[in-house]
């Protein structure tokens, strides 16, 4: 997809999981709940992951290298790599380091939080991190038959359009990262939402240290249908 586009639809996808609205059963406006949100962030993300397998046969030479998971496999295969992720980063998710979520049609997305610690207008990820990336890379890895979509964010320091570009660049800091460490390139697509999502405050000094984060988005790549 290119790169020009990708950021754009990015932001549409996400402005319209945290910043949505639903209506209670009077029409009254409420606040989205997790699973609406979740359900927003899944369905958009496969459109969009679509349209990066029709403008670039991403999928097509993914399937050609690490092939497919049967269908009626894929949520076996998720859920055991969702449980590997738990067990292997369980002192992580529990300080908060890293968040794990399930989304709709068996995709995970992996978060790294303020640990991450980008510090600001930085993209280089803290040496204190790498074991934590070690043990992401191992589970990419082992679950070798996935796409990965690596999108990084910022604070709300300096112009929205630099935090932009800064946010592209850390998704390819991390996607470096990730390659650096085995995972082929032909997996991975990345993406930057700027400073428009933030998952905390920045009006604090932490706020704004959760806001510097990269999310890994994980799709299994389904073996196609047989007659």
């Amino acid at each position: 997809m290119p790169r020009r586009i990708r950021p754009f639809l990015y932001a549409l996808i996400l402005s319209l999981a945290t910043g949505g609205c639903a209506t209670d059963e009077y029409g009254r406006p409420r606040e989205m709940t997790d699973t609406e949100k979740g359900a927003i962030i899944g369905a958009a993300t496969g459109a969009l992951l679509g349209l990066a397998t029709r403008r670039e046969g991403k999928y097509g030479v993914l399937y050609g290298i690490v092939g497919g998971i049967a269908g009626g496999a894929v949520g076996h295969y998720m859920d055991k790599q969702k449980k590997d992720f738990e067990k292997q980063l369980a002192p992580e998710l529990n300080r908060g380091i890293i968040y794990l979520e399930k989304l709709p049609e068996n995709r995970l997305l992996v978060g790294m939080t303020a640990a991450t610690a980008f510090e600001v207008d930085s993209t280089r990820i803290q040496p204190a991190f790498d074991p934590v990336l070690d043990k992401i890379a191992r589970i990419i890895n082992k679950y070798g038959k996935t796409h990965l979509t690596i999108i990084g964010h910022t604070d709300s320091t300096g112009s929205r359009a630099y935090n932009q570009r800064l946010s592209e660049r850390r998704a390819a800091a991390v996607a470096a990262a990730l390659r650096q460490r085995g995972v082929i390139p032909e997996r991975i697509t990345t993406a930057g939402a700027g400073e428009d999502h933030p998952r905390a405050s920045n009006a604090t000094p932490e706020g704004r240290r959760k806001n510097r984060r990269v999310e890994i988005i994980i799709e299994p790549v389904v073996a196609p249908e047989t007659e």
